[in-house]
């Protein structure tokens, strides 16, 4: 991510938690918790044996990531749908940006590997299971552009579909901001434009019944400890659509910034259409 995305219309705070929202709050709680660092457990574990063998090919530990992130949805009680067709070639997945539940939002039906910044991997929590399931973290250092290029050339290669957020940031879910060409460039090295294709995703969340429509949103100063409890507090929660847009093959493309743009325009088409 770069610089935060800011709204000059915040949301309004939120109403204080009665003890049936603080009860939501412990038992979701505690199951997701459970839930995912169970898991994390044992795919660590997993992980001893499937490293070894496979290198950096993973074929048995995605599965585990999936499963947490499908059951996530149960026990926030949200409603989880998706439309379209995922791509099967080889390549690239790009979507809008609007919260930490993007994590398990595109996990769930379809096996990728996150691209973040390098922050993330200092996070508690957060930043173990990013490691544990193979994310890729890039720093904004331009010295470092050509490395990061050929980490991403390397798992491309190796059939690792990896998920960018080209917008940079997060924003409140209702909109998309320009993307960024610049992580595009990796997909014009020799050798990969004819293979690799990129499939635009957007990802549209619905809030519960009587709140505001930006609640799954997470953006600007928003403190993930506060978001985490409004989410896990909501006593008729809301839900997400998925939309697989109609991948598209690089070498179809002049460079960067014509794809970057035309995946722009299929993931903001998709918002729009979808919100409510």
């Amino acid at each position: 991510m770069n610089v935060t995305w800011t709204s000059q219309d915040t949301p309004e705070a939120a109403a204080p938690l009665g003890w049936q929202d603080w009860l939501r709050v412990v038992w979701r709680g505690a199951a997701l918790g459970g839930l995912t660092f169970g898991c994390l457990l044992i795919l660590l574990l997993l992980r001893l044996i499937e490293k070894p063998l496979y290198g950096v090919e993973r074929p048995i530990t995605p599965h585990i990531t999936q499963f947490v992130c499908r059951n996530a949805f149960r026990i926030l009680g949200m409603d989880y749908a998706t439309v379209g067709t995922q791509m099967r070639q080889k390549g690239a997945v790009v979507a809008n940006h609007a919260s930490w539940l993007d994590i398990f939002t595109l996990n769930a039906r379809k096996r990728v590997y996150f691209v973040s910044k390098s922050e993330v991997e200092g996070w508690p929590g957060i930043g173990w299971l990013a490691r544990a399931t193979g994310t890729v973290f890039i720093t904004r250092d331009p010295k470092q552009a050509r490395a990061q290029q050929e980490i991403f050339e390397a798992r491309l290669k190796a059939g690792h579909k990896l998920l960018f957020f080209p917008e940079g940031t997060s924003t409140d879910g209702r909109q998309v901001l320009p993307f960024k060409p610049t992580l595009f460039q990796a997909f014009f090295a020799d050798g990969l434009k004819e293979i690799l294709w990129v499939q635009p995703v957007s990802v549209i969340y619905h809030a519960p019944e009587g709140e505001d429509a930006r609640f799954y949103g997470w953006w600007g100063d928003m403190d993930f400890g506060t978001h985490l409890i409004k989410t896990l507090a909501a006593k008729r929660p809301g839900g997400v659509e998925v939309v697989y847009h109609a991948p598209v093959k690089v070498a179809h493309f002049k460079g960067r910034k014509a794809l970057a743009l035309h995946c722009e325009k299929a993931v903001r088409q998709g918002v729009s259409d979808y919100i409510r």
